[in-house]
């Protein structure tokens, strides 16, 4: 028997550490598209931009773990997949056999339709922004997500001019609530980074961006984060049916029962969001590769791991537990002008989501009121007496 993965990111390489921590005996071929050992991604938009971190600081492993574990790394790229055959084809023209099949393919950078852009995902993208940054005196940030604000507190802190052009009306849209929104903003802007919210980016030259109703931003360097789009194109090709990522099943199986899907890329039933869900995040890559990694040494279980992620800008620590999507109710505890607050969503009553603001007690607790499917009401939450810690399972 033999497991192949491909993907040398963080499921990939949680897919072949657990494995081995499990028992798993047979062979192991973790193949990746960058050359060197697997790497973790978060570091790359944070204390590395700021040279406090260099690539060693972001090796998962170093190489000689995949050695004693028997871990066979290889480099290339994955053209096809022979279901059939139970076999996997590089572009170097070698085939590979496999008898499970763990598809963890990220996903690459959204791109934008303009030239002298540049991109933060790769280490190699990570060195090039870090070394242009040096010489740089004006950025423009592109997006006002997690990557984009990371980028921006990181070039602020460096002592650059940093303007973040985002088209939404807050920052963050997507995953937080307005008053979490509004609190980063203001932290931003009092670290002197120019936010410029509901913009429309209509081109880019070698010294500016231009914007809509003529307003120009000097520019040496433009950075883009506006989200990223999963790698399902060789699962597709191999008949596998995708939507927003590679479909999977409540044990993260395609309906090719030897072929499992993992991390960014794929998008599974979760019992914290109303429909099927794909989750950018270390924590749902690292947990759902222990789950495939069990079920192959026979403890097949149903992925049900609580959802949580958390972003570093400046000195602000956002923890983020459960899912908020559908919420229709969110009730603030703590203050936000004393740089400690969390933020309760609710969905019918219930609550879904928790956001902390440099309250690391609140997060733990949230992610175990969740996971207990406990209740908790809003007045409870927002009541700074009241001991989260004693509220009950339904």
């Amino acid at each position: 028997m033999a497991v192949v993965i491909i993907g040398g990111g963080q499921g990939g390489f949680q897919t072949a550490a657990s494995l081995r921590a499990e028992g798993y005996q047979e062979r192991i071929t973790l193949i990746g598209d960058e050359p060197g050992v697997p790497y973790q991604r978060p570091p790359l938009s944070k204390g590395f931009l700021l040279g406090k971190q260099e690539q060693r600081h972001a090796e998962l492993r170093p190489a000689a773990f995949y050695e004693t574990q028997r871990i066979d790394l290889l480099t290339g790229r994955v053209t096809a997949i022979d279901r059939v055959a139970r076999r996997v084809k590089l572009d170097s023209g070698e085939q590979i056999e496999y008898d499970t099949l763990v598809l963890a393919t990220g996903a690459r950078n959204r791109p934008l339709p303009h030239e002298g852009v540049f991109y933060l995902r790769t280490l190699p993208e990570a060195t090039e922004i870090r070394q242009r940054l040096a010489a740089a005196q004006d950025v423009v940030v592109i997006g006002g997500g997690f990557i984009g604000l990371e980028v921006a507190a990181a070039a602020r802190t460096l002592g650059k001019q940093v303007t973040v052009v985002e088209g939404q009306p807050r920052l963050m849209a997507r995953v937080v609530a307005p008053v979490v929104s509004e609190y980063f903003r203001g932290q931003h802007e009092a670290k002197g980074v120019d936010i410029l919210l509901n913009a429309v980016l209509l081109g880019i030259s070698e010294k500016e961006v231009l914007l809509e109703e003529r307003t120009r931003r000097p520019a040496d360097l433009v950075i883009a984060g506006i989200g990223v789009v999963p790698n399902v194109e060789l699962a597709r090709e191999a008949g596998l049916p995708v939507g927003n990522g590679i479909t999977v099943d409540e044990y993260l199986r395609t309906p090719d029962e030897r072929i499992f899907a993992i991390g960014d890329c794929a998008e599974s039933p979760s019992m914290f969001a109303e429909d099927l869900c794909r989750l950018e995040s270390v924590q749902n890559a690292v947990d759902q590769a222990a789950c495939v990694a069990k079920a192959n040494v026979g403890h097949r279980a149903p992925y049900g791991a609580v959802p949580w992620f958390w972003t570093d800008q400046y000195d602000i620590h956002l923890q983020m537990a459960g899912l908020p999507t559908g919420f229709d109710q969110v009730v603030t505890r703590g203050d936000p002008e004393s740089r400690k607050f969390s933020v309760f969503y609710f969905r019918g009553g219930k609550l879904c989501a928790v956001d902390s603001v440099n309250r690391p007690a609140d997060h733990l607790a949230a992610r175990k009121l969740i996971g207990a499917h406990a209740t908790v009401s809003p007045d409870q939450a927002k009541d700074e007496s009241f001991d989260l810690k004693v509220s009950r399972a339904e």
